[in-house]
């Protein structure tokens, strides 16, 4: 992994883009097959009940980690402006310094979580009768923070140098894994939404202790680290204060996303059973353009610490002109054929609980082009280095969902399917509000530092 190799400053952007993001997008496809098999198993095994605790849980076990993964998204920035910038030395001590900074936030996260557990679930508005299920899976589901974090940083410093299947290829063992161990420990053993949450932790450590291993074996840049392991005040400060605005803006859009499950909890186990069921199927639709917008932040963050702003101008406009192409494709795909993906992991019995799914995904799905635009907005910013940006466009999406949410579903005839509406909303408004800043937002250069104008 030579300082040389795997840049994305040089070649044709388009390929490179494409090329660079497969890895990344075959990676978090496997997690969301993980994640629907997941919830084929405890819905089909362990009953409605159990898959709105597990739902429930799983939405407080995103929030939790988009923190830790936000933090290593914002180093990996720096990571990869400084791969791009050829400095070697600033980028051992950017690893250092970042490294020491994510995991000590990792540790007081876990602490925290298990001292306020029970408030936590109560916060959700977890019904009475689901709670012992959600503290079950929580408990243990929880004690796999630490290998998210160390799965999550080695992967962004990996990619930050071009290198993105490396990172796929412990998510694939991660992810086989665990789908064998939820069979076993569910399936087989019997042992309830505890057994699923074990299987989870299991193939996280996987993931997180063998990539961590791997990269500190094979990977050059981090042969010479220790001569590096000096303290540096002033760069930790910008350090934490550009992983700080990012790990804000995944934790505010995880947040958002956390309130939305106590307003739908308190419309009853159906509704949370067909959004639990839905909100996978919905996030594995877009999450490709997910991906791809990850990979295209770290191809801005490469050529802005290469100084090659025309290059990152042409990159955003093929960009925008394939997540629009995509999401176009997957939206009629979705609106389509809702009722029946609804039916792979409903019983087809549980019509009530099928048909609020289908409304879901034909409301929101019909939509994804202003989630995949956004997602470029947030990788744009991110890769400038101006994380507070995409911290802004969370808020206005995420703050018009949870605002009309809360106003019009408990008080109007909508109900629950003002919550579904809210949700293009929300991204339109940022949807503009992003286009506006690019346009006024030019990335500038002076004396080779860089900063935005």
């Amino acid at each position: 992994m030579e300082m040389q190799d795997n840049k994305l400053t040089e070649g044709a952007i388009f390929q490179k883009l494409i090329w660079f993001s497969l890895p990344m997008i075959a990676g978090n496809l496997l997690q969301q097959v993980y994640n629907l098999v997941d919830t084929l198993i405890v819905g089909r095994w362990l009953g409605a009940d159990a898959l709105a605790s597990v739902g429930s849980s799983y939405t407080l076990m995103v929030f939790i980690t988009s923190v830790i993964i936000g933090l290593c998204m914002g180093s990996g920035a720096f990571f990869s402006a400084d791969y791009g910038a050829a400095n070697l030395h600033r980028l051992r001590q950017d690893i250092w310094l970042s490294f020491l900074f994510v995991f000590t936030v990792a540790i007081l996260i876990c602490v925290t979580v298990y001292l306020s557990m029970d408030t936590i679930i109560r916060m959700l508005r977890t019904p009475d009768e689901l709670r012992a299920l959600s503290r079950e899976y929580v408990s243990v589901v929880f004690g796999g923070i630490i290998f998210v974090f160390l799965y999550n940083f080695f992967a962004y410093l990996m990619r930050a140098m071009g290198n993105s299947r490396i990172p796929l290829i412990f998510l694939a063992l991660s992810s086989v894994a665990n789908i064998v161990l939820d069979i076993i420990f569910v399936v087989m053993l019997h042992l309830g939404v505890g057994g699923a949450a074990f299987a989870t932790v299991i193939a996280q450590g996987i993931a997180g202790v063998g990539i961590a291993v791997y990269s500190v074996i094979k990977a050059p840049i981090l042969h010479g680290i220790r001569n590096e392991l000096s303290w540096n005040s002033r760069r930790m400060k910008e350090i934490i204060i550009n992983d700080i605005a990012t790990g804000i803006q995944q934790s505010v859009m995880n947040f958002g996303i956390l309130m939305i499950q106590g307003l739908v909890n308190s419309f009853g186990p159906i509704v949370m059973a067909s959004f639990a069921a839905a909100v996978k199927i919905d996030t594995l639709a877009y999450m490709p353009a997910q991906e791809f917008s990850n990979a295209y932040s770290l191809f801005v963050s490469q050529n802005y610490g290469a100084q090659k702003t025309e290059r990152i101008k042409k990159g955003t406009h093929i960009a925008v002109a394939v997540s629009v192409a995509f999401c176009t494709v997957v939206s009629v795909f979705i609106v389509i054929f809702a009722g029946t993906l609804m039916g792979v992991f409903i019983d087809p019995e549980e019509t009530a609980i099928i048909v609020e799914g289908v409304h879901y995904l034909r409301i929101e799905g019909a939509a994804y082009v202003g989630i995949g635009i956004l997602f470029l907005w947030y990788a744009y910013f991110r890769g400038i280095e101006k994380p507070q940006v995409s911290l802004l466009l969370t808020v206005i999406s995420l703050g018009t969902r949870v605002l009309l949410s809360y106003a019009l579903a408990p008080n109007t005839p909508l109900g629950v399917v003002a919550i579904w509406v809210s949700i293009p909303v929300g991204w339109l408004l940022a949807d503009v509000t992003g286009a506006v800043l690019y346009r006024h937002l030019k990335v500038m250069r002076q004396d080779g530092e860089r900063y935005v104008e």
